[in-house]
């Protein structure tokens, strides 16, 4: 069993002990938190998440996709924060703002100009961090999706 310390950058594997933390790891559990059904399978997640290292979070979102740009980022740093993923220093700071816009750009080309409305996972496992965004696309009766991924490392 790895101490508090070095679950932030390893993970134990059945095969040879521990290995480094890799960003595929961090951010499928940023996707698969982003794309839960309900409250029960977020806490669910977010309790697997962590007993493999991950610290994640949820944060709900929905609205006009273009005005609410800059809202989605700061909610995203400010609920990485509050969730302790991490700290109060610039650097954290710059890199979740810089995955969350990462992952938005990614769905824009779709959502321009439409509501749309969903959540964004937020997932942090050693160095790196990742954000995915997974929005239904809406307009009258016109659905579609979207999912968004960006990745930093701290």
């Amino acid at each position: 069993m790895l101490p508090g310390c070095l679950k932030r950058i390893m993970k134990e594997t059945p095969q040879n002990g521990v290995e480094l933390m890799e960003s595929r790891d961090v951010a499928e559990a940023a996707v698969t938190l982003a794309m839960s059904k309900t409250r029960e399978a977020e806490n669910e997640l977010k309790r697997k998440n962590l007993e493999l290292g991950i610290q994640s979070l949820a944060v709900d979102y929905g609205g006009e996709f273009l005005s609410s740009l800059q809202k989605v980022v700061e909610r995203a740093v400010v609920a990485s924060k509050r969730e302790k993923i991490i700290d109060e220093s610039s650097h954290s700071d710059g890199a979740v703002a810089g995955a969350t816009r990462e992952a938005l750009v990614q769905i824009m080309p779709k959502a321009l100009g439409l509501n749309v409305g969903g959540k964004v996972g937020i997932a942090r496992g050693g160095t790196h961090i990742a954000v995915a965004i997974f929005f239904g696309i809406g307009l009258l009766h016109r659905n579609d999706v979207a999912i968004g991924l960006g990745h930093r490392v701290i």
